[in-house]
């Protein structure tokens, strides 16, 4: 399923929604929901947690864990 998330602007109760030449569908589902402008902000210690194991990815690539490993380093916890 491919799907396209735009945000449009309302004109006198209409909207118009152009979609891509590679766009193939007869029919389509629109859901309309009032748009929500959100702005996102990140914690600080979690900018500093990425940056430091970013570092030490750089310095040490060979110490990194393969995901395989690391998920089943989780499921054992369980």
């Amino acid at each position: 399923m491919e799907a396209i998330r735009q945000t449009v602007k309302v004109k006198n109760h209409t909207i118009s929604i152009i979609l891509p030449d590679n766009f193939n569908a007869d029919e389509v589902d629109v859901i309309i929901l009032p748009s929500e402008k959100k702005e996102y902000s990140i914690p600080q210690w979690q900018i500093d947690q990425v940056r430091e194991r970013t570092e030490n990815y750089l310095k040490n690539p060979e110490n990194a864990t393969d995901i395989d490993d690391f998920l089943k380093e989780i499921e054992n916890e369980l």
